[in-house]
């Protein structure tokens, strides 16, 4: 029975075509009419020319033909007269031979002018009725956009480990609260670090010098047990900054790496490569622990390893900046995003032609818009959630709160790395302002 009315209505639609092209006669759908169908079995009669009607159309009960006749005749202007005596009686059969007779017959059973729409208002329904089918067809990825994504997982899962055996290979993880405690840091207190390292001049003087030598020089393997006692001493003011330290650069190779296998990226010149890495490095980070980190116990359970907010205190970072971003975990991690959902989000972040040093913002621009639109069609074709709407949004905030979390981590960063020099290399290259 289906596929019968599915056949029924393509002829209807070839009638309606037809229509649209052909002078006053009638065939064709007309548009505009106000329909109302019966919903009994019986037959029903056009009260024009005697055919078998389809509903009311324009308040009288007319066939497709007699209301498409309607419609075109009212709304030209040619004056419409009868060869013969203004008499015709109008039939299935010679409906087209008089199309005055045909109009008065059509006003004589009641069809009124003014239920036809306009032109503006028959463009407004379609533009209604095709934006309500679009609705109603399911929404699907494009296959640029498997693409994009297939690329990114595929980039993703070669360089990032999610059992984190690596993470013991580092300089181990010292919780030890004790010299935290001797300088007024303790983790729970929610005090601001203030250390001051107060140096002589000539302990100033002396590290200079150090500095300055190459590692073979006498004077830089020389320490006094002075010297060697006030190094230890400054080495334990944040316990688990060396630790921390190996497992940011070892994420930072990862997320190189991470950039380099995206085709969207090596086209990209070197000197925007390095801008968009130096700027994005952070949030990518970030966006990496999200995964681990459990919503229940405020815990980021990283295989082997686990860490509290109190191991970032230890490192020495501040808590406005870590209060910010235990809510942008917490904020995140409950959205429950699909691992496809987490790699293009990685890769917004990477492609912002915002960053200080970019010089080809309109490419990386349209890099950024590509990754964005492939995010929302695959939130809108993989999600069922009621509330869907709101995930892509959500994402949005968060990336731009990554972005305000940025410079403050740059700037304890740097703050740390004068109280302790444990920042790898690396590190101080992603937080530096050359390009």
């Amino acid at each position: 029975m289906w596929s019968t009315f599915t056949h029924i209505y393509s002829l209807l639609k070839i009638k309606v075509l037809h229509d649209e092209l052909s002078p006053l006669d009638d065939s064709g759908h007309g548009d505009g009419s106000e329909e109302e169908t019966e919903e009994d079995d019986e037959p029903k009669i056009c009260q024009v020319c005697g055919d078998k009607s389809t509903g009311y159309h324009f308040n009288a009960m007319t066939c497709e033909g007699c209301k498409g006749f309607f419609r075109r005749a009212i709304k030209r202007p040619a004056q419409l007269c009868c060869p013969f005596q203004n008499a015709c009686v109008i039939t299935k059969s010679n409906r087209r031979q008089c199309q005055s007779c045909r109009l008065q017959k059509c006003l004589s059973i009641g069809m009124k002018r003014e239920l036809i729409m306009s032109d503006e208002a028959v463009e407004k329904r379609r533009m209604q009725i095709r934006r309500k089918r679009m609705q109603e067809e399911p929404v699907t990825l494009s296959p640029q956009q498997e693409t994009v994504i297939q690329e990114l997982l595929t980039a993703h899962h070669k360089t990032f480990d999610m059992t984190c055996t690596n993470f013991i290979q580092f300089r181990p993880l010292d919780r030890d609260q004790k010299s935290i405690s001797e300088h007024g840091l303790e983790p729970n207190s929610g005090r601001v670090f203030h250390v001051t390292m107060h140096k002589t001049p000539s302990e100033d003087a002396t590290q200079r010098n150090i500095s300055l030598s190459s590692p073979s020089s006498p004077s830089s393997s020389f320490q006094s047990p002075e010297n060697k006692e006030r190094k230890q001493h400054k080495s334990v003011i944040f316990t688990t900054l060396p630790h921390f330290a190996d497992l940011t650069t070892h994420m930072i190779k990862n997320i190189i790496n991470f950039s380099k296998m995206l085709a969207m990226f090596r086209a990209l010149i070197i000197e925007d490569q390095i801008a968009l890495l130096k700027g994005a490095t952070f949030e990518i980070i970030l966006i990496h622990f999200n995964m681990f980190f459990n919503e229940v116990t405020g815990i980021w359970e990283c295989g082997p390893l686990q860490y509290c907010l109190d191991d970032a205190m230890r490192a020495g970072f501040q808590r406005h900046l870590l209060d910010p971003m235990m809510n942008f975990h917490y904020a995140l991690r409950k959205l429950h995003l699909h691992e496809e959902e987490y790699v293009l989000m990685q890769a917004i972040s990477l492609f912002s032609p915002d960053r200080p040093g970019v010089t080809h913002h309109s490419m990386i621009d349209c890099n950024q818009e590509i990754v964005a639109l492939t995010l929302k069609t695959y939130i809108e074709a993989k999600r069922s959630e009621p509330n869907k709407h709101l995930l892509y949004p959500k994402i949005m905030e968060c990336l731009t709160e990554m972005r305000s979390m940025n410079e403050e981590y740059t700037k304890q960063l740097l703050k740390i790395q004068d109280i302790q020099p444990d920042v790898s290399p690396l590190l101080l290259e992603i937080i530096s302002k050359d390009i």
